[in-house]
């Protein structure tokens, strides 16, 4: 069997003209989460011994992968899929909140917009609404399933891919055969560069972990502990 590790992106920059970037938290995520693979490989060789990088095209996404091999002093490409990439959060609230929304900086604000996002997830989900610019939700789902399928069909080892919370959680509810409310949950509450494991062969996932920070535990790290 393989296994596939999926690792959603550092801290990104909420609230900020361009989300798609990631904060210097984020950088220092994604770095700490290569540094403690290249720590740990010294007592098991095969934690970085990855037989192919799978990513979205977003820009969080290229500089997690940045992070994560300056820290471990990797040096692979990695294959670009856009059926990696997250949703459009701002289209999807466009759907049930048409007027702009202030930025989210208090933290009444903050809920108020995550309320919005699960209502509007909710209505996509169930081919309700059809977001601007954005594909159906079959459409994103099956976007996901060719990822999920090309990792089964293509490798036997280990492989690591990039991506965001919606990918993510969507991949895991598709393996468990959860219901679109479930998938949502898993969805809010996945931190910046939690990992998520399956085992796989060439006919199935299986889910083994979920949302996993092992190199952030500990005091020294506490703090670097973020969601958005």
């Amino acid at each position: 069997m393989g296994q596939l590790t999926l690792v959603r992106h550092g801290q990104a920059s909420f609230g900020a003209d361009d989300y798609d970037q990631l904060s210097d938290l984020g950088k220092r995520q994604s770095i700490r989460l290569g540094a403690y693979w290249k720590q740990a490989s010294a007592h098991a060789p095969d934690v970085l011994a990855f037989d192919a990088v799978l990513m979205g095209s977003l820009k969080r996404h290229r500089q997690t992968w940045e992070g994560i091999a300056e820290g471990a002093g990797l040096h692979m490409t990695p294959e670009v899929w856009p059926g990696l990439n997250e949703y459009d959060s701002h289209a999807l609230i466009e759907t049930v909140h048409p007027m702009p929304l202030a930025k989210p900086d208090t933290p009444e604000m903050y809920k108020h917009h995550f309320r919005l996002l699960r209502t509007a997830l909710q209505k996509w989900m169930a081919g309700e609404t059809q977001p601007k610019g954005m594909p159906s939700y079959a459409e994103f789902v099956q976007g996901i399933q060719e990822v999920l399928e090309h990792v089964r069909t293509r490798y036997q080892g280990r492989v690591l891919l990039v991506s965001s919370g919606g990918p993510i959680s969507t991949a895991v509810g598709q393996v468990l055969g959860a219901p679109a409310d479930t998938t949502i949950e898993l969805n809010l509450r996945i931190r910046n560069t939690a990992l998520t494991e399956f085992i796989y062969t060439p006919s199935r996932h299986m889910l083994l972990s979920y949302n996993n920070l092992p190199h952030l535990d500990g005091s020294d790290h506490h703090q670097w502990v973020t969601f958005a």
